[in-house]
């Protein structure tokens, strides 16, 4: 009988060992999948990484009003001859083509939400701006004029990927690499209209494709600026680019 209980009982003490063991298991994937619970985001303190020539802004209650003449720091051929920072093309696309446009100083506004939040109806990005660029440079969707694919609007990007359009407003549709030169691949570039901040190609060291992003072309995570994570978007070196089928969040107002 003695043997009989000691038979008995080792079954189940295997089954709670094991049950035991799995629950620790399982706790740690389900921390490791969960979406952030923290969604209360404050992007008061980006707003110091603003500066550019005509470029300001104003904090009134929840939102921030930037104002800005979209004139980039750097050279371009698209300046007029007679502006120090004109300067020729000298970038790598060898079917760069220089299109009529020159850069002029504008006065685009954007009124933005200091606390973003997803969107319960996701809205399409409008064509024109769609987001500022830390050196007050004005970020465009992932369309050329009438909503056609940048291919061939591309090869009239200067030697910092920006061109101006036909009112003369400079403009970024893809990665701004005289900021991700100047800041790094992995630095903050700047805020599409809904408040949620954009972000260059390389996150953690690995260089970020499409397929780690959303339909709208960013994730949740954390970034040197948010450590305890943001829905955040990425730059990448594909089609959309910045932005894919519309705000993750309620942009806010923008007028030209």
């Amino acid at each position: 009988m003695k043997l009989q209980k000691n038979l008995f009982l080792s079954p189940v003490l295997l089954v709670l060992i094991f049950i035991a063991c799995s629950n620790g298991d399982d706790s740690e994937v389900l921390q490791e999948d969960e979406q952030p619970t923290n969604t209360d985001y404050d992007i008061s303190g980006i707003l110091s990484k603003f500066s550019g020539t005509g470029l300001s802004y104003a904090v009134n209650g929840n939102t921030v009003t930037f104002t800005t003449q979209d004139l980039p720091n750097h050279t371009s051929p698209y300046w007029p001859e007679t502006n120090p920072l004109h300067e020729d093309y000298n970038g790598n696309n060898s079917q760069f083509n220089l299109n009529p446009n020159r850069i002029a100083a504008q006065n685009i506004v954007f009124t933005i939400s200091l606390k973003p939040e997803e969107a319960t109806n996701k809205q399409a990005t409008p064509m024109g701006p769609i987001g500022i660029a830390r050196n007050g440079v004005v970020f465009f969707n992932q369309y050329a004029a009438g909503g056609s694919p940048l291919t061939n609007e591309i090869n009239s990007f200067d030697q910092y990927l920006g061109h101006p359009a036909g009112q003369d407003n400079y403009h970024y549709h893809i990665e701004p690499t005289f900021l991700t030169q100047e800041f790094g691949e992995n630095a903050f570039l700047g805020l599409l209209s809904d408040g949620f901040p954009v972000y260059g190609p390389v996150e953690d060291g690995e260089t970020i494709i499409n397929a780690d992003l959303d339909n709208y072309h960013g994730h949740f995570g954390a970034t040197a600026d948010f450590p305890d994570g943001i829905y955040h978007y990425h730059i990448t070196n594909e089609d959309p680019y910045l932005n894919g089928n519309g705000f993750f969040g309620t942009p806010g107002n923008v007028s030209r």
